[in-house]
């Protein structure tokens, strides 16, 4: 959720799609849509109605509003900078346990559509991080997906787009790894993610305990597109490869 917000007797608590249509009024001319979220937001103090001499309305970011936006901005950064330093974690972790490991990548995968005439379809996966074993053998590359969630609404509105795992299974190995909030405790129980699903839990010494192993899908190699992707992209290198380089450069 994003920051404290005004409420209002009117309605609910503000969301992010307020967040977001209030930053859009703050960049745009301020032309109004009438909608239930300018109904919140005028009606929280956020936004105020302004007539021009010509009689048309527009709409303006109030102090209160642009005050509230920066708080939104600034958990949001707070949130993507430890989102990222999981990421990482986590694909170090697999580095240093021997695996390739990337981030950022955009995989083709194949999710169940229900429908006999077409029973699957092709889509895009971006999984946090993706690794492989270090190996020869196609058929030993074990792939893993690591979802990261530092925040549980993220955690929860994920969990319900059932394609977006499905995706992730025709990968591989589908883990989800949970962080800590600011006061330091975990943003799910291991059985709130779905059973297929592993879990490992970030401590706050900075260990990642495994919380509940992943069912393993019935295929263990790869798509050629997938080798594809791999080849173009850099993995994640390991701590113990930046040691090497700092060997190196001193000899």
């Amino acid at each position: 959720m994003p920051a404290a917000i005004p409420t209002t007797p009117f309605g609910p608590l503000l969301t992010r799609a307020h967040a977001r249509r209030l930053r859009d009024i703050y960049r745009s001319a301020g032309w109004p849509s009438q909608d239930p979220l300018e109904i919140d937001l005028v009606a929280a103090g956020l936004l105020e109605r302004v007539r021009s001499p010509l009689g048309h309305e527009t709409l303006r970011v109030t102090d209160p509003g642009v005050q509230w936006l920066a708080t939104v901005l600034a958990r949001n950064r707070a949130a993507l900078s430890a989102h990222e330093a999981l990421v990482q974690r986590v694909a170090q972790e697999m580095a240093r346990g021997g695996r390739l490991a990337w981030t950022g990548l955009s995989l083709r995968a194949q999710v169940p559509t229900g429908e006999s005439a077409k029973p699957l379809r092709w889509c895009i996966a971006r999984p946090d991080v993706f690794s492989i074993r270090h190996t020869s053998v196609e058929s030993y590359v074990e792939p893993i997906v690591h979802e990261i969630k530092v925040r549980r609404a993220d955690l929860l509105a994920d969990l319900r787009q059932e394609a977006k795992r499905a995706a992730y299974r025709d990968l591989g190995e589908c883990w989800y790894v949970l962080g800590t909030d600011a006061r330091g405790r975990e943003i799910a129980a291991p059985d709130e993610v779905p059973g297929e699903c592993g879990v490992l839990v970030a401590q706050k010494e900075g260990r990642l305990s495994v919380a509940r192993p992943a069912v393993r899908p019935a295929r263990a190699g790869l798509p050629f597109g997938v080798w594809m992707a791999l080849a173009k992209a850099t993995p994640v290198p390991s701590a113990d490869d930046d040691a090497q380089g700092l060997l190196d450069a001193a000899n």
